[in-house]
């Protein structure tokens, strides 16, 4: 699909280019695109056709990101994949507002995710893109949604902010290729990031960064939105108190744990409960940190399990009570899975050689009976236990 020029983008802003999406919107799904596309062509620019139809498509697209803000926004492809959903960018918000902060410069602001999120928040936003098309696009969301704020076509390295303004980054992360997964192949680059948040910055990294790779004095924060971790922010030395932190967030409700290497955390044999701790806990390391605020305990130091004696009510982990042990080897555990008249199984398993469906399909399991097992290492050892799973929220 063509990608809409700074120009007939600007005409679908015009009169008539409102026009010609609302009845784009208005038919779409009662005509095909094609016989939609072609009668429009008649008395429209082909280019200005094809960009009408897109914006409406993608608005569909961006509804699950940006909720009913989309049906007015406008996208590119790219953008929209790279974009930050609008709780992630609330979060960071109004983070920032609580920080104090009053300004901020986008630098790689797309199509303005953050820079919405930001100026709904009452803050002062400029946004900085090298992209005129995004620039155009960013300028007309702020528009659709009544919100202040200037963005200006410029490169990151060029930039300088005034004493009063914090630097966000939310550098691209996907080339011709798809999404990169290393830090040299991030644009603005990483060794510029670093820089950055030396002071007063906040920037974005993927979520499988590792822990190693952070800056001293940041705090990098997980952000779980609906079980999506979607990536890592990280809250330059300027925002701080230059302890070097990891954070895990859930939304939408916003509970945090905070916390870094936790090396006094008991370990022992499996209790009554298995905590599985949530995505978010487990990339940010902070398993022994959620074991300790519990009580608990890890049956191995390696194994993301939390074990304690008493039901757990935690946000961060779901709780599972222990019915007992079973064989761990695959012949033994068949035989004792038959005997209980098991059918359908789920297996959990972290940390171990083994693809659940690939066991399951060796177990060769058919009564009438459901069950969950856990696969796990308690002091290095492979143990299985079988539990009950929590009703799900």
């Amino acid at each position: 699909m063509a990608r809409v020029d700074v120009d007939t983008f600007r005409t679908l802003l015009t009169p008539s280019g409102q026009a010609l999406l609302a009845e784009v919107h208005r038919c779409a799904g009662v005509e095909s695109d094609h016989a939609l596309g072609a009668r429009l062509r008649e008395s429209h620019d082909g280019d200005l056709v094809a960009a009408a139809v897109t914006q409406n498509h993608m608005r569909g697209l961006a509804f699950d990101r940006f909720g009913t803000d989309a049906g007015r926004m406008y996208f590119t492809h790219d953008a929209l994949r790279q974009a930050t959903g609008a709780r992630v960018a609330d979060h960071r918000a109004h983070r920032m507002h609580g920080l104090g902060v009053r300004r901020v410069v986008d630098i790689g602001c797309g199509l303005g995710g953050d820079l919405l999120a930001l100026a709904r928040d009452g803050l002062e936003v400029r946004g900085i893109d090298t992209d005129p098309v995004l620039v155009e696009i960013a300028r007309a969301n702020l528009d659709a949604l009544g919100l202040s704020g200037s963005v200006e076509v410029g490169d990151a390295r060029d930039v300088t902010a005034s004493d009063d303004e914090v630097v966000f980054c939310d550098p691209d992360r996907r080339t011709v290729r798809g999404r990169v997964a290393g830090l040299d192949a991030l644009s603005p680059s990483w060794e510029l990031i670093g820089s950055m948040l030396s002071g007063r910055a906040v920037a974005t990294v993927f979520a499988g960064v590792s822990h190693a790779d952070l800056p001293e004095g940041v705090e990098a924060e997980w952000i779980s939105d609906a079980g999506d971790v979607g990536g890592v922010t990280l809250w330059g030395r300027g925002l701080t108190d230059g302890r070097t932190s990891r954070r895990a967030t859930l939304l939408p409700g916003g509970e945090s744990i905070v916390g870094d290497d936790d090396a006094d955390v008991p370990t022992g044999e499996v209790g009554r409960h298995l905590l599985e701790p949530d995505e978010v806990i487990i990339r940010a390391g902070l398993t022994a940190r959620l074991a300790t605020s519990l009580g608990g305990w890890l049956p191995d130091p390696h194994m993301h399990w939390i074990s304690t004696d008493d039901p757990m009510d935690t946000p961060f982990a779901r709780t599972h009570a222990v019915l007992g042990e079973l064989p761990f080897r695959t012949p033994k555990l068949r035989i004792a899975l038959h005997d209980r008249g098991i059918g359908t199984l789920t297996v959990k398993c972290r940390g171990l050689p083994i693809v659940p469906d690939a066991l399951i399909a060796k177990l060769r399991l058919d009564g009438p009976n459901s069950a969950t097992v856990v696969l796990t290492r308690v002091a290095g050892e492979g143990r299985a236990f079988l539990v009950e799973e929590p009703a799900r929220r």
